[in-house]
């Protein structure tokens, strides 16, 4: 039987408990941390001789220059080209759909002009070039490749540079064929902290970018960390999270299967059920059971749910969404009879996924909004990757003849104010005697 941790809100321990199951350590590992600190400050030197030295090496490859390691359309095109007639066709409509969500979030310049005549606004440009980061090998993301290239070219980003280790030489069809599909602009096989490194400061044949973005193991994680400031970079992702709030009314094979669905990622994802009602959690129970047996990475759902699982049993829906608003979860599914009212009672969610037909997988692959989410209750000030992540804003400040006469007499005041005199001074020039 699987151990899933039980809390109940009516236990007198419970607000300790609840503290212990969202405790997470995610401090970084000291060897970690040194090892990718060598390899950054190597690569900012030698460029892409480092590049290809521990590509060469973490890879198990023989490559003597950069020409080796990029890849060019006709590569991507083909293929794309030569996937499964299904596979093609999923893939197009993830991208079709992916596409048109996210062109609704496309902000617009603005501006306004006041009595006096100055003009105020603000103006939207895309970020120049971004760069791609994408697992490869057997842990390959054609989705995440989706999610991360499409909004940057729905913002108008002019140059996306997709990075993806090939371990042995071995190339991942479906990512490539995404990569096509998205309109990535040039794809380099290299991977690890030294590919954030030739991201971040530039080589002879890889281009700095502004941005990095996209999911990779704990070196990758390391290196964003380590080069934010130099670029900016979308978030520092913790461990997969799903917490399921339900009222008892749907199959509870579906939740059992939904929980597995974020515990499969690896053993430090966590999977939470509130319910309210005590039976159907010994029904989910039952259904882990059954279903566990029947999934390929069931060692790795066991200690998942094992380890950070848990069912909470709650008095009313009303608490268990303010459970929820604490827990803030990467994935929160309304497993309701009547989801919409509760809607408007979750303030704090990466996405959320409602009515029991709503799988958190569908978000993950196809429904469109980004499966890039805030994780480690980072949904309180975060957001899903969007456009927005790569366009930039700038203010407009265009002030008249007369508006330098009310303006300047305010900011002088407040200059001197703050013992800045210069600033004063500035602003004085420009009034008339």
């Amino acid at each position: 039987m699987v151990a899933i941790k039980r809390l109940a809100t009516v236990d007198a321990d419970f607000t300790a408990k609840m503290d212990a199951l969202l405790a997470f350590e995610g401090a970084q590992d000291d060897g970690i941390e040194r090892t990718v600190i060598g390899i950054l400050a190597d690569v900012k030197v030698r460029g892409d001789a480092a590049v290809i030295e521990y590509t060469n090496k973490f890879d198990r490859l023989t490559v003597s220059g950069m020409a080796d390691l990029e890849l060019n359309k006709a590569e991507l095109q083909a293929a794309l080209d030569g996937l499964p007639a299904e596979q093609r066709q999923a893939l197009e409509a993830a991208a079709h759909r992916i596409r048109i969500y996210h062109e609704r979030q496309t902000l617009e310049s603005w501006r306004y002009t006041e009595a006096d005549g100055t003009q105020l606004g603000q103006m939207i440009t895309p970020l120049d070039r971004v760069g791609l980061y994408v697992p490869g090998g057997k842990a390959a993301y054609p989705s995440s490749v989706l999610m991360n290239a499409i909004p940057a070219k729905v913002a108008g980003v002019k140059e996306l540079i997709m990075v993806v280790p090939t371990p042995g030489g071995e190339k991942n069809a479906l990512v490539m064929a995404a990569a096509c599909l998205a309109g990535v602009d040039r794809v380099f096989t290299i991977g690890g902290a030294q590919a954030v490194g030739a991201l971040a400061y530039g080589t002879a044949s890889i281009p700095q970018v502004d941005k990095i973005v996209g999911p990779g193991n704990a070196y990758v994680a390391c290196a964003k960390r380590r080069v934010f400031g130099i670029v900016g970079i979308d978030m520092v992702a913790g461990p997969s999270e799903i917490l399921v709030v339900s009222d008892g009314s749907s199959d509870p094979d579906w939740v059992a299967m939904d929980l597995f669905s974020q515990a499969e990622h690896d053993e430090l994802a966590q999977s939470i059920l509130i319910c309210t009602d005590a039976a159907y959690i010994e029904r989910v129970q039952a259904s882990i059971e059954k279903l566990l047996p029947t999934m390929p990475r069931q060692a790795v759902i066991r200690q998942s749910l094992t380890d950070r699982g848990a069912f909470i049993l709650v008095r009313d829906l009303e608490e268990a969404c303010a459970i929820a608003n604490r827990v803030a979860p990467e994935h929160l599914e309304l497993a309701l009879a009547d989801p919409d009212p509760w809607v408007e009672k979750i303030h704090h969610a990466g996405a959320i996924f409602i009515g029991h037909y709503t799988s958190e997988s569908l978000g993950d692959y196809c429904a469109g909004p980004n499966h890039v989410l805030p994780t480690s209750g980072s949904a309180r000030f975060s957001s899903p990757l969007g456009v927005y992540d790569f366009q930039k804003r700038t203010s407009l400040i265009k002030v008249s003849k007369a508006g330098a006469q009310t303006l300047g007499r305010i900011a002088s005041t407040l200059a001197h104010g703050e013992g800045l005199p210069a600033h004063a001074k500035s602003a004085e020039f420009r009034l008339e005697s």
